[in-house]
């Protein structure tokens, strides 16, 4: 049972939408799944794994600077802000504060569709309810051990100021 999560998130890490592929899939599949799903945004991050002409210009067309760089395969380098592609740092702690829930982190659920459930709950629950709770710390004693093992993938999206 090898899964890949593909998400989307704001400039603050809080995810906005998310993607499961089975772990052999090309991340173009979960590219073209969450482009549909992508809110009106100024740039956009992603991973080498995303780098394909198609996304590019389906990201130029719906008004969206693409901040991806380029497979090392690739005849021709692709240009891309270096300074802005560092901030992508903020996904990776997305993921893992999501791994802090053992159960998210284990994979203890067979079923992908309960794994998914899982994962939407947790993200709920510490992005988006904590997040209004007066007291950050509430929810603490309800997260379970840190485990090792990593997503590899993911987009990050600015949202523009009008919306």
């Amino acid at each position: 049972m090898n899964t890949k999560l593909h998400a989307v998130a704001d400039a603050n890490g809080r995810p906005l939408s998310f993607f499961m592929t089975a772990g052999q899939v090309s991340d173009y599949t979960g590219a073209a799944a969450l482009l549909d799903d992508l809110p009106k945004a100024q740039w956009l991050l992603g991973d080498r794994g995303y780098d394909a002409d198609w996304f590019r210009d389906a990201l130029q067309a719906k008004g969206i600077q693409p901040g991806i760089p380029g497979r090392k395969s690739r005849n021709e380098p692709v240009r891309y802000d270096k300074r802005r592609y560092r901030r992508r740092s903020r996904i990776e702690i997305m993921f893992g504060r999501l791994k802090d829930w053992r159960r998210v982190a284990t994979r203890y659920d067979r079923c992908p569709t309960t794994f998914f459930s899982a994962i939407a709950l947790a993200a709920t629950v510490i992005f988006w309810l904590r997040s209004t709770s007066p007291d950050p710390r509430s929810c603490a004693m309800v997260l379970g051990s840190k485990s090792r093992s990593s997503f590899p993938r993911f987009l990050i999206c600015q949202m523009s100021p009008s919306g």
